[in-house]
C-alpha cells in the first residue's frame, strides 16, 4: 500500500489501537480479543465481541478493529445489518443489493470515524477514507467474481472523505460469528 506523509506510522497505529481498544471495551462493553483467527479471516465479530488476528501489522489490525466495531453497532441494531454482513459472492447481485451493501459498509466506516474522534484521534481521517474505499473496491470485485485479489491492489490515495456518524446506543448481544461471511 502506498504510504506518504498523510498516513500515520506503525507506532502511531499501535498507539491509536490501544486507545480505541480501551474505549470500545470501557464505553461500549465489547471485549476485543487478540488471538489466532482462522485463515483467510483477519478478524471476526459476533455482536458481543471483536476478534483480531494476532499476526497482523499494526495498520491492518487498527482498521479491522474500528471497522468491525462499526459492524458490531450495526449488528446490534438491525437484523438487516446481520444479513448484509454475511453476503456471499454472486455475479447476479442486483444494483439495489449493491447499493445496500455500499451503505452498510460506508455506515460502518463513518461509525469508525466517530469512534476515532470520540477517542481524541483526529489524524486518521484520510487514512480511514482510503482504507474504506479500498475495502469497498475489494468487496465489489469479490461479490461479483468470488475472487480474492490482494487487498492492497485496490488502494488509492486521497479518496473522498467520510462523514462522522453518531454512534447510537446499543446493547452488545451475541448473534452469530461471521465465519461463513465476507472478510470486511
Amino acid at each position: 500500500m502506498p504510504h506518504n506523509a498523510i498516513y500515520p506510522d506503525d507506532n502511531r497505529c499501535r498507539e491509536a489501537f490501544n486507545i480505541v481498544e480501551a474505549l470500545i471495551e470501557r464505553r461500549y462493553g465489547v471485549p476485543v480479543i487478540i488471538s489466532d483467527v482462522a485463515d483467510p479471516f483477519t478478524g471476526d465479530l459476533d455482536g458481543a465481541e471483536i476478534k483480531i488476528d494476532h499476526d497482523l501489522p499494526a495498520e491492518e489490525a487498527l482498521f479491522i478493529l474500528v471497522h468491525l466495531f462499526g459492524h458490531t453497532v450495526q449488528w446490534n441494531l438491525s437484523e438487516r445489518g446481520r444479513t448484509l454482513g454475511v453476503q456471499q459472492p454472486d455475479p447476479n447481485l442486483s444494483a439495489q443489493r449493491m447499493a445496500e451493501l455500499y451503505q452498510y459498509e460506508r455506515e460502518a466506516a463513518e461509525l469508525s470515524l466517530t469512534l476515532f474522534h470520540d477517542a481524541g484521534i483526529f489524524d486518521f481521517d484520510q487514512w480511514l477514507a482510503d482504507f474504506f474505499h479500498c475495502d469497498w473496491s475489494y468487496l465489489v470485485h469479490f461479490y461479483k467474481t468470488a475472487e480474492k485479489r490482494p487487498f492492497k491492489s485496490f488502494w488509492q490515495v486521497g479518496t473522498a472523505a467520510l462523514t462522522p456518524m453518531a454512534i447510537p446506543d446499543f446493547t452488545p448481544a451475541r448473534w452469530r460469528a461471521r465465519w461463513d461471511g465476507v472478510v470486511v
